[in-house]
């Protein structure tokens, strides 16, 4: 089966958004055994997207169209595609109870055009949006290819595809078969490595399928395994795990499209009752910030420490002044009485610290990208990695964070 994804919209043309719905899109096509031949963009125009639309429906069986369900006069995406079909657009009830309930709540006057939010093309199946108003379509044809119709904005078109999309894609075009999926992640590996340690695998693949993906600074695998019996499927995702993970389950560090190693670290800290603080120069408070996006992290983190400047870590943590003159800040021993002082502070069980370059400007004759990682833990002594990093500021951040994360995951891992 062959499906086509266009995406909707002048400011994707004009480059001033990325279009992401494409791909997350082909993926999800791709996970669920139908091959997308082609991606076509297009911008708010009903000629042009008519155009494009017939084109698509000629030479594939499934076009999954995202962008242009809103209710501004450029969003023509139902209206376009109701007249290409000859059919009327009718009203969703649901959507448009939920579009009168959030004017309610919010005080604001509902306009006529955001009546247009709720309607989809009259024999469509509406798919319901989760975290957004306008509602999508599936319109079965017997005569030609099959329409998606999907919000443009990420964060309603990607668990409308995946919760409401996708199930009626499989439905409708795997009706005597199971899909199962599960995605492995991974810390410290590039694409590149993981896809040579797993060539064989790949190249051979039939069933379960695996397919990498390159995240920011990790490297994701999503299994797919198909059978007529679910627990069967089932079976065949644990023996490739199981192969997968004997050869890199070094890096592996959870599953889940949504997890992150932020969560990872922070739900073990939280099941093992085991507390963490930090010391950061160079991330400025980025490690500690990260903690604080997982939920229930309050249990485990009572607090920590910025300390950019020298006299920071010497008022604040109580280095002594004759460490950072005779060693430096950019240290093995600096990172190990960041961690160790700040973690005697509060009495916590384990501390990360984050001392290094991270530019635009060399420090203390070290270069850009320089970076120590101090950890501590009660009852053992201090310990401190030295790590080299590329990248702008920003990116050296980052990568400091994840890497004391994924340091801290492994000595949780190893101490159970």
């Amino acid at each position: 089966m062959q499906a086509e994804v266009i995406a909707v919209g002048t400011e994707i043309l004009l480059g001033q958004i990325v279009d992401t719905n494409s791909a997350f899109i082909a993926r999800g096509l791709a996970d669920a055994g139908i091959e997308v031949y082609y991606h076509s963009l297009v911008g708010d125009n009903a000629d042009r997207l008519t155009t494009v639309v017939n084109q698509a429906r000629s030479r594939s069986d499934l076009v999954v169209i995202s962008g242009g369900l809103g209710p501004t006069k450029d969003d023509l995406t139902k209206q376009t595609v109701a007249h290409l079909l000859g059919v009327k657009l009718i009203e969703d009830t649901a959507a448009m109870e939920k579009i009168q309930r959030h004017f309610e709540i919010t005080g604001r006057e509902m306009t006529p055009n955001n009546r247009l939010q709720a309607l989809y093309p009259a024999g469509s199946l509406p798919l319901k949006n989760e975290t957004g108003m306008a509602v999508g379509a599936f319109y079965r044809d017997p005569d030609a290819a099959d329409l998606m119709l999907l919000p443009g904005p990420p964060s309603e078109a990607e668990p409308m595809f995946e919760h409401q999309a996708l199930p009626q894609i499989i439905a409708a075009y795997h009706r005597h078969e199971f899909l199962v999926s599960k995605v492995l992640r991974f810390f410290g590996i590039g694409e590149s490595k993981l896809v040579t340690e797993l060539s064989d695998l790949i190249d051979h693949q039939t069933n379960p399928t695996i397919a990498p993906y390159a995240k920011v600074n990790e490297v994701t695998l999503r299994i797919t395994a198909r059978a007529t019996e679910k627990a069967v499927g089932e079976q065949l995702l644990r023996e490739m795990t199981a192969t997968i993970m004997a050869r890199v389950g070094d890096y592996f560090y959870g599953f889940g499209d949504e997890n992150s190693l932020a969560q990872v670290v922070v739900n073990e800290l939280i099941d093992r009752k085991l507390s963490i603080t930090a010391a950061e120069s160079l991330t400025a408070g980025k490690f500690q910030s990260t903690l604080g996006d997982v939920p229930g992290v309050s249990a485990v983190f009572p607090g920590g420490f910025v300390t950019y400047a020298n006299d920071a870590k010497r008022d604040l943590l109580g280095i002594p002044q004759a460490v950072i003159d005779a060693q430096g800040v950019v240290s093995e021993a600096t990172a190990k009485e960041m961690a160790e002082r700040s973690r005697t502070k509060l009495d916590t069980d384990f501390a990360l610290s984050f001392t290094g370059v991270a530019g635009p400007d060399s420090l203390e004759n070290q270069p850009v990208g320089t970076v120590w990682l101090g950890l501590a833990q009660r009852g053992k002594a201090p310990m401190a990695k030295l790590v080299h990093f590329t990248g702008n500021r920003a990116k050296i951040r980052d990568r400091s964070v994840l890497t004391g994360l994924d340091w801290l995951r492994r000595v949780l891992r190893d101490s159970k």
